[in-house]
């Protein structure tokens, strides 16, 4: 007698990495070659509900109200197979799933999107999973998707063994650590879709990059130095250290063949003036970083927001400033509806 099926509904946060994973070791594992630090951001969010149907010749996915993509849909479908296969499910499902924030543009939205969906396809398969065995699932849609199960600040650990059962994302610390902490996420207009998935544009940088292998040998101290400095709540020391990981990481994008090239002119506007602030301060006010896209993260602190904003919306270009803190992770809605 078939499983009897059934529906869920998730909501995950996006993460901005303060240390990005750039490559993987194991592509079919997802491993990464190296440990990532992130912070999970409040107020954003997708919603993914899923209702596996015996009815139902084919998934059905649908993001932001239109049938997905075929790249993306064959990514959820293959983690809709994984899903069904862990728990003895034949039925497809059907997948709604909305975010209220741009996607596939260096929000990471892959990552919010998968961790939903990693959580709203096992719990209607009727699996119970921890917060550890989600977020391996979850990995498997998408890398970063590993660090949005759980919130505040989060370290994925790429971990040595080929087997990958050293590897995985657990908290550094909770949101409510460094509440005076703020991201000033900085959307451009005319930011486009990415046109080469995360996946594939790493791999090439693996392959093509003369820069990547001096990242890796820099990566073991900076990941320490930023351990030390949110478990401290140290801005100067935290602050250069961001920015000095964000150029490590343009650097081996744009040094790929062909060149990744994520940013807009107005996405390099805000970066040069992240940099005239502190010069003109003496001191670390604030610093950017930003993921395989055009949108700027600037973190500051509370008694520098109101000043550091006034000035980021100045740059031509800049579409909408958002202020986010730290944030709870992914969770179950209670209420089932339609994303």
């Amino acid at each position: 007698m078939p499983r009897p099926v059934g529906a869920a509904t998730f909501e995950a946060p996006p993460n901005i990495a303060l240390v990005k994973y750039w490559g993987l070791r194991d592509r079919a594992r997802v491993l990464p070659y190296n440990s990532s630090i992130s912070m999970t951001l409040d107020r954003l969010r997708s919603r993914t509900t899923v209702v596996f149907d015996p009815r139902l010749d084919d998934d059905v996915v649908q993001l932001n109200g239109d049938p997905a993509r075929p790249g993306p849909r064959t990514a959820v479908v293959r983690l809709l197979d994984r899903v069904r296969a862990m728990a003895g499910v034949a039925a497809r499902a059907r997948v709604r799933s909305r975010n209220n924030f741009p996607t596939a543009s260096g929000l990471a939205s892959s990552a919010s999107g998968f961790a939903a969906l990693a959580g709203a396809a096992s719990f209607a398969a009727g699996l119970r999973l921890s917060s550890a065995e989600l977020s391996r699932l979850a990995r498997f849609g998408s890398g970063s998707a590993c660090r949005s199960i759980f919130g505040g600040f989060v370290e994925w650990r790429a971990g040595r063994r080929p087997d990958g059962g050293d590897s995985g994302a657990a908290p550094l610390a909770p949101p409510g650590h460094w509440p005076t902490l703020l991201d000033l996420v900085v959307q451009v207009r005319g930011a486009p879709e990415k046109e080469v998935r995360s996946q594939d544009a790493m791999e090439r940088t693996v392959r093509t990059s003369p820069a990547y292998g001096r990242r890796l040998a820099a990566l073991p101290r900076r990941l320490e130095a930023i351990r030390r400095a949110i478990r401290r709540r140290d801005a100067r020391s935290l602050f250069p250290l961001v920015m000095e990981e964000c150029d490590s990481f343009r650097e081996v994008c744009e040094t790929t063949v062909p060149k990744l090239d994520y940013l807009t002119p107005a996405s390099r506007q805000v970066l040069a003036l992240v940099r005239r602030i502190n010069a003109e301060a003496g001191r670390p006010v604030a610093a950017y970083t930003h993921d395989a896209g055009a949108h700027v993260h600037v973190f500051v602190e509370a008694r520098d927001a109101r000043r550091v904003r006034r000035r980021l919306g100045e740059v031509d270009g800049v579409d909408r400033i958002r202020s986010l803190r730290a944030g709870s992770g992914a969770h179950r809605v209670r209420a089932a509806r339609s994303a």
